[in-house]
């Protein structure tokens, strides 16, 4: 036989590869541990004697480290994260973790190493928040690597993590939207940056954003994808970030109307060039079509809100004073997070809790006016009762 299943204890199996005999004659085997149930024990028997016919098994007393992550990033990174997110995978791996930690085999890693690495960091001057993505980047590799069955466990659990501090949300005000958007005027950017004001959009989605997903009828528009440039100048379009993200959200009359206007000044602007405007077209593009360069959005959104006078935050936060001036007019925070696309209502309770104080407040006197006015009826009441 060329492998086997022992059961070991309950949800724990071992599996025995035979290897083949050595020069001297000896039965060579790897034995290899895996928990779960039998039929997932079976699964990854047919997958390693598929590696062994293939040649890509991996014995993992003798894998180092930066052999075992080469080997993640190409059979699990690859496939299933988003280009974009490949790339940030691979960027921490080879510029940070296999530097630093490579050599070491796989099977003797230790929580030392790993606390080691992200205490030298820190000391290089690398923020907490980025020392935390090491942690994520690693924790999912050797998570991996337990249910490949080449380690037991992951030594990452037993790391303490640096504390991420929360930066203050920087948001604009009324008057500052509106000082914003009047220098924005006469931008080629207008119409993305009011989009992003009224929506709350992501910056991936607004630029991957086209005008079949526009409903002028409805006014409301369809998040159906994200656009990314990647650092070989290519541009991706990828699925939204979760089935929340694909969503619909309902537009107020300006923001329509500025769409429709968008749309038109596009499609005068395609007619000269001879090309005709297409519902598969980009909504915010250059003018031949071809997708804008986020880099170059940003720095005009900056240089636009310092030529406005209004203090300068980032695109992303566009995002956040969406969301906050919504919930401070009363949105309910259901709809609130429709809008944005967040997974859970409890996302966007954290992340706009600077703004519950005011929502609290606002609460409290409603509930103070609705028992004061019943108390008046009752009042009312029984002065009539007593004329009668």
């Amino acid at each position: 036989m060329r492998g086997s299943i022992i059961k070991r204890y309950k949800n724990s199996y071992t599996i025995v590869l035979n290897l083949g005999i050595d020069p001297q004659g000896k039965r060579k085997q790897q034995w290899l541990s895996v928990k779960g149930t039998k039929k997932e024990a079976e699964k990854r028997l047919s997958e390693l004697l598929h590696q062994l016919d293939t040649g890509t098994f991996m014995r993992p007393s003798k894998t180092t480290l930066v052999e075992y992550l080469e080997k993640w990033l190409s059979d699990y990174a690859k496939p299933n994260l988003s280009p974009r997110g490949f790339e940030r995978y691979a960027g921490i791996i080879r510029k940070h973790l296999i530097p630093d930690m490579g050599s070491i085999t796989l099977t003797q890693l230790r929580p030392e190493h790993l606390q080691k690495h992200y205490t030298a960091r820190l000391n290089d001057g690398l923020s907490a928040r980025t020392v935390r993505y090491h942690h994520a980047v690693i924790h999912k590799a050797l998570q991996t690597a337990v249910k490949w069955g080449l380690v037991s466990r992951n030594v990452a659990d037993g790391v303490d993590m640096p504390r991420a501090r929360r930066n203050e949300m920087q948001t604009w005000d009324e008057d500052e939207i509106a000082r914003f958007l009047e220098t924005a005027k006469d931008s080629p950017y207008y119409a993305l940056f009011y989009t992003a004001l009224y929506t709350g959009m992501r910056r991936s989605e607004l630029l991957g954003f086209k005008w079949g997903d526009v409903d002028f009828t409805m006014s409301q528009v369809y998040v159906n994808r994200s656009l990314h440039h990647l650092k070989d100048g290519s541009y991706v379009f990828t699925q939204p970030k979760s089935t929340r993200s694909r969503r619909t959200i309902a537009l107020s009359p300006s923001a329509i109307l500025t769409l429709r206007n968008h749309y038109e000044k596009q499609k005068l602007e395609r007619a000269m060039l001879g090309i005709s405007l297409k519902d598969d077209d980009l909504v915010f593009s250059q003018l031949d079509g071809k997708p804008l360069r986020p880099n170059t959005v940003t720095r005009a959104w900056t240089m636009l809100a310092g030529r406005a006078g209004v203090k300068v935050i980032r695109l992303h936060d566009a995002r956040h004073t969406h969301a906050s001036l919504m919930l401070k007019q009363g949105v309910h925070p259901k709809i609130v997070q429709e809008r944005l696309g967040h997974a859970s209502i409890q996302m966007t309770l954290d992340t706009y809790s600077h703004v519950a104080p005011g929502l609290q407040q606002a609460a409290a006197e409603g509930f103070d006016r609705l028992l004061n006015r019943k108390a008046e009826n009752e009042a009312v009441d029984k002065v009539w009762l007593a004329i009668r």
